[in-house]
């Protein structure tokens, strides 16, 4: 099965980002880490991930990412186009879905760390379990034990604490609708009251006393939206560090040279 993939790398309209003021660049997106752009590292992994297609990146200043050469050679080659991005994060998943051959790997412009192998990972899992929606989660012990200072929140379930990669998989056109869980801004460990809004005051509940397993309590949120919403669990825990400010910036430099030492 070949899968379309949505990178996401809008901005925040009207606010340059802090570490894209310090670069002295327009968008985070482009801010280099590692040597070379966030997004690059992006690209760069997914358009290596054999079970994906066509590439979409969404953003609101395509002409800075478009100049980065693997992105050209990909435009060029007809298999990377350009979606605008919109006010928030759920239209602009909306606005890069249109028309597209699903299913739908969503990731974003920050997720440096992830490689081919991971993105396999996420997909084989997701088309297994026959996920009409589903969410990539990497274990504390796993985050903590690539860098003591990967993630500073973690989900808490009753088998054990978890962290977001960011990756996100959309089945079918019908279960876009499990974007809308966004739609309050995520961020769900800094702001749990959104949960109330996007999954229902029990599961706010729930999750906030840490009943149940991840699992119960993706299947209770599947009832809610009418289509199974699954948890998959990547298995490496730098997949979890995104580039969100100078902390994860300074993680996601020590992991990459880290990986680069190693590969020699």
């Amino acid at each position: 099965m070949t899968v379309t993939a949505l990178i996401m790398a809008g901005k925040r309209s009207g606010v340059l980002d802090p570490l894209a003021a310090r670069a002295g660049v327009a968008q985070k997106c482009v801010v280099p880490v590692g040597g070379k752009p966030m997004i690059e590292h992006v690209v760069e992994a997914v358009s290596a991930c054999p079970q994906v297609g066509e590439i979409r990146i969404v953003a609101h200043e395509p002409d800075e990412i478009a100049t980065i050469p693997v992105v050209a050679k990909l435009v060029d080659e007809g298999r990377l186009s350009f979606r605008p991005g919109a006010f928030n994060l759920v239209d602009s998943v909306f606005s890069g879905a249109e028309d597209a051959q699903f299913p739908l790997l969503i990731t974003t412009a920050d997720n440096c760390l992830v490689t081919p192998e991971g993105y396999s990972e996420f997909i084989e899992k997701a088309l297994a379990e026959d996920a009409g929606a589903a969410a990539a989660l990497a274990r504390k012990e796993d985050v903590q034990a690539a860098d003591p200072e990967g993630q500073s929140r973690f989900y808490q379930f009753s088998d054990g604490s978890y962290s977001n990669c960011n990756t996100y998989w959309i089945g079918s056109e019908r279960a876009l609708s499990a974007a809308e869980i966004m739609r309050s801004g995520g961020q769900f460990v800094k702001y749990p009251r959104r949960i109330a809004k996007a999954f229902g005051v029990i599961n706010l509940v729930r999750f906030y006393l840490g009943w149940g397993s991840k699992e119960k309590l993706f299947a209770q949120v599947s009832r809610r939206f009418g289509f199974k919403l699954v948890p998959i669990v990547l298995s490496r825990g730098e997949y979890a560090v995104d580039v969100d400010n100078e902390r994860t910036f300074e993680v996601t430099e020590r992991l990459l040279a880290k990986r680069k030492a190693a590969a020699g």
